[in-house]
């Protein structure tokens, strides 16, 4: 047991350093996380919608029939085209050059079931509200509900492909893990989307 003298001047000082402490977590500037947990909650898709909009994500989701290539998202070489079912047109199907891999030898790229996006979830051009609308609609989609839409991004071969690309490709900037945290907290959150622009 402490004698009474020394508590006299023990718990003073105790009370005097708790008080500092808490000031310095008060001033402490927030870290991105702690930010990211506090957003409201139409403010969560940001983060997603700027994974959404990388190159690895948008030449797959162009809104015509040309999909795109390269980090400036210049229109596909050869003429290619979406063609009736999102993997070319006759002669110049996905898979004739694209196969499950890589090919270091001619630089093109691959990953299991190359293809575009259906033209209902071309992406170029939306704003955060429409790009979020269409993400979750349905009849658009290809059926996903939002637990699906979140499981494709977590464990779809042609769309973690975009977090290593290979080659000179810049892979998609956010990790995927964060990314993953971010979907998780927009999902779990009801999937809200941002208002739209005036």
């Amino acid at each position: 047991m402490m004698p009474l003298h020394l508590k006299r001047v023990a718990y003073p000082v105790l009370i005097a350093v708790l008080a500092v402490a808490g000031a310095a977590l008060i001033t402490t500037p927030k870290t991105a996380s702690v930010a990211f947990a506090e957003a409201a909650p139409a403010d969560l898709f940001a983060p997603v919608a700027a994974v959404l909009r990388h190159p690895r994500c948008m030449n797959c989701h162009p809104r015509d029939d040309r999909p795109r290539q390269g980090d400036d998202r210049h229109e596909h070489l050869q003429n290619i085209v979406r063609g009736e079912d999102n993997m070319g047109f006759v002669n110049a199907r996905c898979n004739s050059c694209h196969r499950d891999e890589n090919n270091d030898f001619s630089r093109v790229p691959g990953a299991p079931n190359w293809h575009l996006a259906p033209l209902s979830m071309g992406w170029h051009g939306l704003g955060d509200s429409e790009l979020c609308t269409a993400l979750k609609d349905e009849t658009k989609n290809g059926g996903k509900n939002v637990a699906a839409l979140v499981q494709h991004m977590k464990s779809d071969a042609l769309v973690l492909w975009g977090w290593k690309p290979g080659g000179t490709r810049a892979p998609v900037s956010t990790p995927h893990p964060q990314f993953m945290k971010e979907l998780k907290a927009w999902a779990d959150a009801g999937a809200p989307c941002p208002a739209a622009k005036p």
